[in-house]
């Protein structure tokens, strides 16, 4: 029988423990896509206790700790932070077979040394060691980043954003890249007009052009757009139930946009309409100036009405939805690359049972001209754990080209995450050593272990290429 969380870990045979540890433990980490908060790291924050770091923001803890039959005062209300995580400590043991035993327990172990299982009787030691190790220099968050070997981190940043955190992490040498992503979300989330107004106000003001029509609002996203780049951003991101392909004539957006701006409502083909045709726009921009697009599809968010209105969006109501995104995907891409406007491309999936076509997708728009031009994303969200993961990479196996793919990402809000590189790394490793034994691949480990370290970093590096 195996010890849990041993050295070998996930690895069942000899030749997946030979990948891991000849060819992919030891690499460095590109997080291309995450939620860090760029002023804690420009700050070196040191956070104040293990419930600062590990639970605030955390929706995937939030939510096991409401199933499991905690209250609200102990998930995001007004309990002290011990309380808290008190609670969650309850909860761990409940997790089991959740992928949230497996990384509180990784977390633990790296960076606090914590080799104990988390549970009410052990959470008051815990709690006060790495609440101690917390107080350290080595636990700042620029040196958690250097403990796991990050070479480059990419926020989510909307473009409004001024950057000047990343201005100041800059301007200090921090030898890690940290970068900005443009998440152009609310430029679309018109369904509230108000709403949307006042963030066309704000977007007027940080571009300093006056948003009276759609051709302004192009402007005002275009001068950001620039500025973002000037600071280093190299890719974009969005987050949509599924893509918007509508057909569209330029003058209806213009009537669409006036009556947007003039605080009136308009019908879901109009709105669609509109989504379409900025999206496009969009994605021009990101085409002329080199960057990919990633676009993160398929989920069905806050769907508690009344915690929704109680605690806001992003805090544990969301779900995988069931969307059809075929047609609209496909329309999308070909509209782009009929004019070769079409950018390096990462499209991310939520429901597994598009997974096969997401990966024929693919394929229908890599052209050549970049080896995994369109990549089918890692397994996210609801799929970001040991099954989802593999589902991911079989299909992309199958119906594509896994020696191309970009690899992991933490897609996270916590500085806690990066094991979640080596949990990926290890189900990597274990999925291509099994078939090495089972005689479905060759037992030639220096040609696989260079496709392992191509998978786990070096893919990634050029992909991607933010040193230009």
């Amino acid at each position: 029988m195996k010890q849990f969380l041993s050295e070998d870990f996930l690895l069942e045979t000899e030749t997946s423990k030979k990948l891991y540890f000849d060819h992919a433990y030891d690499l460095p980490i590109i997080d291309y896509h995450c939620h860090l908060p760029p002023d804690e790291i420009a700050e070196d924050k040191q956070f104040e206790n293990l419930t600062k770091i590990w639970l605030e923001g955390d929706h995937y803890k939030w939510r096991a700790m409401r199933t499991n039959g905690i209250a609200e005062k102990f998930v995001t209300g007004d309990a002290n932070d011990f309380e808290k995580f008190q609670k969650w400590a309850e909860t761990v043991p409940y997790t089991m077979r959740n992928p949230l035993y497996h990384w509180t327990h990784m977390e633990l172990k790296n960076p606090f040394g914590i080799e104990k299982l988390l549970n009410e009787n052990t959470a008051h030691e815990i709690y006060e060691h790495c609440t101690q190790k917390l107080q350290t220099p080595e636990f700042s968050t620029r040196n958690i980043l250097r403990h796991f070997k990050v070479e480059t981190v990419c926020t989510t940043d909307d473009p409004v954003d001024s950057l000047k955190h990343h201005q100041t992490i800059k301007n200090d040498g921090f030898e890690i890249k940290v970068l900005p992503t443009f998440r152009a979300d609310k430029s679309m989330s018109i369904e509230d007009p108000a709403k949307y107004n006042m963030y066309l106000d704000t977007l007027s003001t940080v571009a300093d052009i006056e948003i009276r029509d759609f051709g302004s609002l192009l402007q005002a996203l275009k001068i950001r757009h620039d500025f973002f780049h000037e600071a280093g951003c190299r890719l974009s991101d969005h987050g949509l139930e599924h893509l918007y392909a509508d057909d569209y004539k330029t003058e209806e957006i213009v009537k669409i946009f006036a009556k947007l701006r003039s605080n009136k409502s308009i019908s879901k083909k109009k709105q669609n309409k509109f989504k379409s045709a900025l999206l496009i726009n969009l994605a021009e921009m990101d085409h002329a100036k080199g960057w990919t697009q990633q676009f993160h599809l398929g989920a069905l968010r806050n769907n508690n009405t009344r915690m929704m209105r109680e605690l806001g969006p992003d805090t544990g109501f969301d779900s995988i939805g069931d969307f059809d995104m075929g047609r609209s995907l496909s329309k999308f891409l070909d509209n782009l690359d009929t004019y070769n406007r079409l950018a390096k491309t990462i499209l991310y999936n939520l429901n597994p049972r598009d997974n096969y076509l997401f990966v024929t997708m693919i394929g229908n728009f890599n052209d050549g001209s970049f080896p995994g031009k369109i990549q089918f994303g890692s397994g996210w969200w609801f799929l970001d754990q040991k099954e989802g993961m593999e589902w991911q990479m079989n299909a992309l196996s199958n119906l594509g080209l896994l020696s191309r793919f970009v690899g992991m990402l933490t897609d996270s809000r916590s500085f806690l995450s990066y094991p979640r590189h080596d949990y990926f790394r290890r189900i990597l490793c274990n999925l291509i050593g099994n078939d090495v034994e089972k005689g479905l691949l060759p037992n030639d480990i220096k040609w696989i272990g260079k496709i392992v370290e191509n998978i786990s970093y070096y893919n990634a590096r050029h992909f991607f290429n933010f040193n230009q």
